[in-house]
């Protein structure tokens, strides 16, 4: 007996009935015509999930995979969203002790395919939207470690493979609504010449090859499922609104990040020597520029003016790593979160267990609740939960 099948099987018809009942009892469709000068997306508020975020196969049972009992908190503590940012090569079949090759790109790995369905149809259950994102997609990842066999923004055979990925995506879920799952193209573009080089020169993508990808890949999606929704990465890391793009009925995700010296103090994959990282303020004067409140609207600036123009925003990552001191943190996202809320823009947080998150993220000046074995950092939870 194949209980993947049985499970996939499962997994579309509850999907499909819980969709059908949501549309019965009213609840709003998403619209891009509405006059009113307000998000048409749903002010979504949740986390990212790292399950598939890694290009490699674990080793071992990993003890940071998601669990029912982590979705079930989430809804209970009153989130209705999760990001799934994956590396395309986790859910391939293909030599693992070699580089991959182009024409491994096409071979999908059914046992993970039905894996990530199951992951997905868990978050359905408990009331959750699954927002699906490439984090690796084929030629382009924003972090190195991982040899890529060519470059998305260059070649065609790049985006043919990511045109693929994306139409077997839709193809997989053309059953399930806009309402349950949409698909958030790419994680942080940015035009980088070596993928290999971790710190190598980050710059904006052109804007007419950011189209190129982002159309490509949107009439494969929409080939298959005409009204799926679909998200873009803002330009330049996630930071800048793409403007190229605004009339292909695609929303955009922005980044709760700004500035970088306080979400990545001392992040090792951010500086090649944490130890020079300037310490942290806020508001305040941070070598040599000065950061508050006032600059932090000027920043979303330019994402609100979407809004004005009928685009749906949200804010698909933001947070802090876990050496920015705690109370500097809270203050600074406080700003961040209220500024967006105000504006109706919903926001996830990386992660939800990590160095990032509510549980378990390491940082050594929090005074932490014991949650069912976890640390729970209830001062972030509280702040979240305001918003």
């Amino acid at each position: 007996m194949n209980t993947n099948k049985i499970n996939r099987r499962l997994f579309v018809k509850n999907t499909v009935l819980s969709t059908a009942a949501i549309t019965l009892t009213g609840a709003r469709a998403f619209s891009t015509t509405s006059t009113v000068k307000k998000n048409v997306l749903p002010r979504w508020k949740g986390f990212n999930l790292l399950d598939y975020f890694s290009p490699s196969v674990p080793k071992a049972a990993q003890s940071n995979m998601t669990t029912e009992d982590d979705f079930k908190w989430m809804a209970d503590w009153g989130f209705d969203f999760v990001r799934l940012p994956m590396a395309y090569p986790r859910y391939l079949s293909f030599d693992r002790t070699k580089d991959i090759t182009k024409d491994d790109l096409y071979k999908t790995d059914p046992k993970v395919l039905d894996d990530i369905d199951m992951l997905i149809f868990t978050a359905h259950k408990h009331g959750l939207h699954v927002s699906l994102n490439l984090h690796r997609a084929p030629g382009y990842c924003i972090n190195a470690g991982f040899h890529e066999p060519f470059n998305l923004w260059k070649d065609k055979d790049a985006r043919d493979a990511f045109n693929y990925h994306w139409g077997m995506w839709a193809d997989r879920y053309k059953n399930i609504s806009s309402e349950k799952i949409s698909f958030d193209l790419l994680n942080e573009p940015a035009y980088i010449e070596d993928m290999n080089d971790q710190f190598a020169k980050k710059g904006p993508v052109p804007g007419e090859t950011y189209r190129l990808v982002a159309e490509g890949a949107s009439k494969a999606i929409r080939n298959a499922d005409p009204t799926r929704l679909i998200i873009a990465d803002g330009n330049s890391g996630g930071n800048s609104v793409i403007p190229e793009i605004t009339d292909l009925n695609i929303a955009q995700s922005c980044r709760g990040y700004w500035p970088g010296v306080i979400s990545h103090y001392q992040a090792p994959w951010v500086w090649k020597d944490p130890s020079q990282a300037p310490a942290p303020v806020w508001p305040g004067t941070i070598d040599g520029k000065y950061y508050g409140r006032e600059q932090l609207e000027e920043f979303y600036k330019p994402w609100i003016g979407l809004l004005e123009k009928g685009v749906g925003v949200h804010c698909g990552e933001c947070g802090c790593w876990k050496k920015t001191p705690h109370e500097i943190f809270l203050a600074w996202f406080g700003d961040v979160i209220d500024i967006l809320t105000k504006k109706d823009i919903g926001y996830a947080l990386w992660n939800f267990r990590g160095d990032f998150g509510i549980l378990d993220s390491g940082r050594e000046d929090v005074k932490y609740t014991d949650w069912y074995g976890h640390k729970l950092d209830s001062k972030l939870l509280a702040l979240l939960k305001k918003y």
